[in-house]
């Protein structure tokens, strides 16, 4: 497991090696998205960000997220459509369990996806970077709800 020291160092680094400064905004908002326990939309990290620093703009945080996107830091999902969500770049692969009512969202390991990934590269001489499984369905509330209706 990487260590957030780690995490934070890295990023720095990231930002540095591509030429991009390492400001006190984009500090805050890597930091905000690391310490979530949860994936946030750009209005969340926005609003979570302004209670620390209340002169950073929405258009910032669109831009920090756009960058982070490009340099490898953040990974983008799209729970619903049109609609945003991020987090750091976790240490290890995880996939999502979305409830199609409430929209909460679980993550969990796959160690399928790692072997997917691999025996579809070879077959298909492709190299795959990344695998993203979404399963959509009823978390255990929103079942017990619609059992008790």
């Amino acid at each position: 497991m990487v260590s957030k020291a780690k995490q934070k160092m890295s990023a720095q680094q990231t930002l540095n090696r591509s030429n991009q400064r390492v400001t006190a905004q984009r500090s805050l908002l890597l930091e905000l998205l690391r310490q979530s326990d949860r994936h946030l939309d750009a209005d969340d990290l926005y609003r979570r960000a302004r209670r620390k620093h209340p002169r950073i703009s929405l258009s910032t945080v669109y831009r920090n997220l756009q960058l982070f996107k490009k340099l490898g830091l953040i990974e983008e999902h799209h729970f619903a459509e049109e609609h945003h969500h991020y987090e750091a770049k976790p240490p290890t692969e995880h996939q999502h369990l979305l409830c199609r009512n409430c929209g909460k969202v679980v993550e969990f390991a796959c160690p399928l996806s790692q072997k997917f990934k691999k025996d579809v590269g070879r077959q298909y001489d492709f190299d795959i970077s990344g695998v993203e499984v979404r399963m959509t369905g009823l978390c255990s509330t929103c079942r017990k709800r619609s059992d008790g209706s």
